[in-house]
Order: C-alpha cells, then structure tokens, then sequence
C-alpha cells in the first residue's frame, strides 16, 4: 500500500497504539474520581497537557477536545459569545476548512457580520486587505495556518502583528484564531502569536477523536460544553484518557527532528511533482509552488500537500484507478466527501469547473518515500493516458 491521503488522516505511530492499550487496560479509572484509581488516570493526562503544550505558544493554555472541528466551533462560538460585548464583526478566509466556514455560516444566522476575505490564484490572502477590513467592531479574526487542500501557508505572523498593532490603537479586543490542524507536528508553532489554535491528534500520528484548542493568557471563553467543569469548566465531560495520552505521545515524536522531517516530505513531495510534470503534460499546480518550512515562509507551499490538476481528466476516475493498486489519494477535503461538487478552495483561487473535476490531492507524511513515487508516477501515468484517450483529450 501506497497511502498519500495523510491530510485526511495518518496511521498511528505503534507506539502510540501501544501506550494506548497499555492505558485503556490499566489506567482507566474515571480521571475526577478521588481516589488512586482516578488519579493515576489524572497524571496521564497532565503529562499529555505538557507534551502537546511544549510545541504551542508558553503564554497560555491547552484545552482537550473531541477534535479539530470541535476546537474550531469553540474557538469561534465561545469567542464570539465571550467578544459580542464589543462587536460582531468577525473575519475569515473563502478557504477555511468545513469546521469554521460552516460555524461562521452558524454566526451569520445569529445576527454576526461574517466578511469572507478572498484569494490569490495560489490560494493566499492579502495581509493589507485583511487590514483594510478590520473596524472597531471586529471581535475575531480566524484565518488558517496551512491550507488542508492546497498546502498554502497563509501570513500568520503578520496578520497577528497587523491585529495586535490595531488593538493598541484603538483599543479593541480583537481575537485572532488559526486553524492549525495541517500545521501542528510540520512547521514549529512555538513563536505564534495566535489567541486562539486548534489541533487534531489524527493529523500527526496520534489517535482519531481527540484534538485541543490552545487558549492564550487573558483570553477568557465561555463554556462550550457545559457540566462536571473538566477542562477548565470549558468542556465539560469525562476526559477521553486513551486518546490524551496517545495524543501527548504523538505530539512528542513529531516533534523529534521535526524540520530534518519535514525537509525529507519535501524531497519526496517535490519528487513526485517533478516526475509527474516531466512524464505528463498539461499538468497545473494548484496553490503554491515554493516550498515552506516554517510560519515566516507565508505565501509557499506546506510540503506535506500537493494538489494537482490533470487537464481533460475526471480526478474521481483517477483516484478509484489508483485505488486498483493500493495507492491512496485524495479528490480534497475529506470532511466534504459525503458533499459532493466544486471545491470551494479551488473556486475561490479561479479554477475552472473543469480543472477542479480534474484535482488530486498528494498528502504526504515521514513514511512516504522517493520508491513509492516511482510507482505513483508510473501507475498516474497510465491512467491519464488512458483517460485522456477514452475521453478524446485536445
């Protein structure tokens, strides 16, 4: 098996599911009960907390969760429940994933002003627009790190220096959200400046089901999920203590050697582009096509994604072709595939309808190497030519 939908979701380290079934069958006392049982359980997850907080901003808080789309709709409905005293203007991007688009949808119903900033042909926003856009009744801003579809770094760093500066200005209260969920164990978050991110364990070799937001330092939310008062009295519930800890593991060994990592996903990702675009023509990009490693690279491309049209192809016909031979890939968002149509993404960044039919979304992880591609680009190479033959391609 060749698996390149790692956007989607990745496998779990082994040792992960090994401290996991480690846990479920001997710590699984009820982590608030009083007693040695519960405790053992509680210093599972403080141990976690810590993990995943060594690779966020110091300043603040980490927040367990059932997900990235659960800290999404929190970071947005808590904070503008929290902010509305001062407005309800809030700010966002055409390519923000499913979990924000659709709460800010949410937002609009509830008499919020949603603005919708738009972007380039890479998929990028303009800083100096997302500036001219803030007013004093603006409450939040949420604007993601790397784009789920197309890889694109967004201008993290100076949209959280264009707020602050505005803040100090006119003294608002503006609070700035990323959704850091294709970031988080790829480009190093310690230096963000972001009030509110979000993280999804299954994006970065940990478990499905268990996610966190961080919460900066002075940023009161109110109550998301409201009950027994764990997490902080902001998500209520029994704490999913199997999936914490596997969480916590994860966190730790991404984040060994992360930018030796991420620079070996490049030379395999940049491989396959390469060897696609030398063995097939008419082959568009679709977002950027520098290279980024880190949040002061805005404007490039994440390495670990790749989205590439095939002209005169259907990319769901080439996606079942591959399929045929274990190789995994992607037509885009998977939390959109039971939605099918146009990409929202690749609407916004100008693609005609047919060059979206014809997308395929490359996702790729530390496990993927130069050997696969090799295959990817011999097995691509064929359906293409097939299609295209099929199709009386022009």
């Amino acid at each position: 098996m060749i698996y390149l939908d790692n956007s989607a979701t990745t496998r779990q380290y082994d040792e992960v599911t090994e401290l996991m079934y480690r846990a479920a069958k001997e710590t699984f006392g009820n982590p608030s009960s009083l007693h040695a049982a519960g405790f053992e359980a509680a210093k599972l997850i403080k141990n976690a907390r810590m993990q995943v907080a060594e690779l966020l901003p110091k300043a603040g808080q980490t927040i367990f969760t059932s997900g990235g789309t659960e800290s999404d709709n929190m970071a947005l409905l808590s904070g503008a429940t929290k902010l509305k005293r001062n407005g309800r203007k809030i700010i966002t991007t055409s390519v923000e994933h499913p979990a924000v688009s659709e709460t800010c949808k949410r937002l609009a119903q509830r008499s919020y002003e949603v603005v919708s900033l738009a972007v380039d042909g890479s998929g990028c926003i303009s800083s100096g627009e997302l500036e001219a856009t803030l007013s004093e009744d603006t409450i939040l801003v949420s604007v993601m790190t790397v784009n789920n579809e197309t890889g694109a770094i967004q201008p993290i760093s100076e949209i959280e220096a264009i707020i602050r500066k505005y803040n100090k200005t006119k003294g608002t209260e503006i609070a700035f959200h990323t959704d850091a969920v294709q970031a988080f164990g790829k480009l190093n978050l310690t230096d963000c400046k972001a009030d509110l991110i979000s993280l999804s364990a299954h994006k970065f070799h940990g478990p499905k089901g268990v996610g966190a937001i961080y919460i900066k330092d002075g940023l009161k939310l109110s109550p998301f999920i409201t009950g027994g008062g764990q997490e902080k009295g902001l998500r209520s519930s029994t704490e999913n203590t199997t999936g914490i800890v596997g969480m916590g593991l994860a966190a730790e060994m991404s984040s060994r050697d992360m930018d030796a990592k991420l620079r070996r996903i490049a030379e395999v990702s940049e491989y396959l582009r390469e060897g696609i675009t030398n063995e097939i023509s008419d082959v568009r990009i679709n977002g950027p096509v520098g290279i980024g490693f880190s949040l002061s690279d805005a404007g490039t491309r994440c390495p670990s994604v790749l989205n590439l049209t095939f002209e005169g192809t259907r990319g769901e016909v080439l996606l079942h072709t591959l399929e045929q031979d274990e190789i995994y890939v992607s037509t885009g968002s998977a939390c959109s595939s039971n939605h099918p149509g146009e990409s929202p993404v690749l609407k916004a960044m100008g693609l005609s309808p047919k060059q979206i039919e014809g997308a395929i979304r490359f996702s790729f992880s530390e496990f993927n190497t130069k050997a696969e591609m090799d295959i990817v680009i011999d097995r691509i190479k064929t359906a293409v030519e097939r299609f295209r033959k099929l199709g009386s391609y022009q």
